[in-house]
């Protein structure tokens, strides 16, 4: 290869600062984290000073993951130590939206189900980690956490959306929630939805882009809300499949009419001009 090639890429790096956290250090630090506060793999783990000591090292471990980014030690700490300040509060949210996921599924046996299994609860614990460090304003790493969270459950949570508590995911795959979404409480929402904007202009990078969504609101799979301007009311239902891109009141039902036709299939003759 040309000696140009080569040189054009130390050059890009060099604009860089080598400013990237440690992706892989970022996906252990998630895993870890939630291990410390929810799961228990032996008695060894069911004990104060174990969990304590679980958190102490990790705070070492969001350190070295700020460095890079934050190109300060002392920064790095003094962000490390806002952030673990805010796991107690961060942990009961946590709860309160796996006490929520619990109570709205039935297919849901106990809690334990939920922390362990449920790919939507372990999405909204790394949205919820994601957004305390985007609050921060730590650079790139939050978005990291947040794509992590994206490839392991296919839910795609910007770190920047704001999520009330008692939030509930069900089932999940292919949620997206767009950078300026608001979300209330007590808010469910199925597989399949989007939150999203109606344009991709760059120039509105600044501006409210994503659906506001009330208290109490159920949004059932595949429908799709766009819009800064789009609010969905408290205590609301919005069916599936539903397209939605202007505000909706309070207590409102909002769904598609589709027509289906069943025929007995013993006197149905296939059409010659029928194709998929």
């Amino acid at each position: 290869m040309e000696q140009q090639f080569y040189t054009s890429i130390v050059n890009f790096k060099k604009q860089q600062g080598c400013s990237f956290p440690d992706a892989s250090g970022a996906k252990i630090f998630v895993n870890k984290l939630f291990e410390a506060l929810f799961i228990c793999k032996s008695e060894a783990d069911n004990n104060e000073f174990e969990i304590q000591s679980q958190l102490k090292k990790l705070e070492s471990q969001l350190q070295f993951l700020l460095f890079p980014v934050l190109h300060s030690s002392s920064y790095s700490e003094t962000q490390t130590t806002t952030f673990f300040s805010t796991i107690p509060q961060l942990y009961k949210k946590l709860l309160l939206d796996a006490t929520a996921i619990f109570e709205a599924d039935p297919a849901a046996k106990n809690i334990d189900e939920v922390l362990i299994a449920y790919p939507g609860f372990f999405a909204i614990a790394a949205h919820r980690i994601a957004h305390q460090l985007h609050q921060q304003k730590i650079p790139l790493l939050p978005r990291i956490i947040s794509e992590y969270a994206h490839s392991k459950t296919g839910i795609d949570i910007h770190p920047a959306a704001t999520i009330g508590e008692s939030f509930s995911i069900d089932h999940g795959t292919g949620i997206v929630i767009g950078e300026t979404t608001t979300i209330g409480n007590n808010v469910k929402i199925f597989q399949g939805v989007t939150l999203g904007a109606l344009t991709v202009q760059k120039e509105k990078a600044s501006e409210k882009r994503h659906p506001t969504i009330q208290d109490n609101v159920v949004i059932y799979s595949n429908a799709t809300i766009l819009g800064g301007e789009t609010v969905v009311g408290h205590d609301s239902v919005i069916g599936g499949n539903v397209w939605l891109t202007e505000a909706v009141q309070p207590f409102s039902i909002v769904f598609q009419q589709s027509e289906i036709t069943i025929r007995d299939k013993k006197t149905f003759t296939e059409p010659y001009n029928y194709f998929i």
